[in-house]
Parts: C-alpha cells; structure tokens; sequence
C-alpha cells in the first residue's frame, strides 16, 4: 500500500472514530497532496509524499514557536497534536550521528574543500536525505564538515 492510500485510510478510520482533530489534519495533508497533484498534473509517488509532509511539519514548527512567543498555549497544543498526526507519516529518521558520518562521505565524495562548496554539497544532500531527516540538522552536519 502506497503512503497516499495509508493516509485515505488513515481518513476514513479518523471519521468512523469521531476523532475530529486527527481527522482535521489528516484532511489538510490530503488537500495539500492534491494541490500538489492538480498543479504540476502528476500522480504523486511515496517520496513526494514525504516531501510535503515534511513541508507541512515544518510549517507546524514554525507556528509553534510563534505562539509559544506570543503566549497562545491553546494554539500551541493544536498545532502540537498536528505535528504529531504529520510525523506518523514519516520514515524512521537518521540520528545526528549518522546524518554526520554521511555527510562526511558526500563531502569527500564531491571533493568540496571549503564553505565555498556549501551550496554544492547541500543540493547533493538534498535529494539524499529527503525525508530521512530534519535539513536543518543536515546543513548544520555540512557547515561543520565544511569547516575543517
């Protein structure tokens, strides 16, 4: 079963438990899957999928630190119970130790020798780590890499 139709089913047991926050988000990542599929008119693969989940976990992270800012704790469990339901749908991330080690390795690999290389190294490590793992953690990985 592909990861869009874990999620219709996901959908469809979310209605028949009456569990209308989960169901209010897991609606929002299809809307968003769709959206995705209507304007480049394609059929979105697994990997795509994880793309914008981690997209739209993103997103939760940043109104979380948002509203915890502006003291809105009511907002800041919502979107926290969200993140929640979104990170279901992710792969098992890479600890910080292995994101390093590969990235050690992508850098030997392209022979960068500098923070010159930074974008080079990073576009590379894009496409690898897509939905492995947090590109924040990533790029901080890199910088270090980079700066020995």
């Amino acid at each position: 079963m592909s990861l869009k139709d874990r999620i219709t089913e996901d959908m469809k047991a979310a209605m028949r438990a009456k569990e209308a926050a989960r169901l209010l988000t897991i609606r929002g990542l299809l809307a968003a899957l769709k959206q995705k599929e209507v304007d480049e008119r394609i059929e979105l693969d697994d990997t795509a999928v994880v793309g914008i989940v981690d997209k739209l976990i993103k997103q939760r992270k940043d109104s979380i630190a948002q509203f915890s800012a502006a003291g809105r704790t009511d907002l800041v469990e919502k979107e926290t119970a969200e993140l929640q339901v979104l990170e279901g749908y992710l792969p098992a991330r890479l600890s910080a130790e292995q994101i390093a080690a590969q990235v050690a390795a992508l850098v030997a690999e392209l022979g960068a020798t500098g923070p010159a290389d930074m974008g080079k190294v990073m576009a590379a490590a894009k496409a690898k780590f897509a939905g492995q793992a947090d590109m924040g953690l990533v790029s901080a990985a890199v910088k270090q890499a980079l700066s020995r």
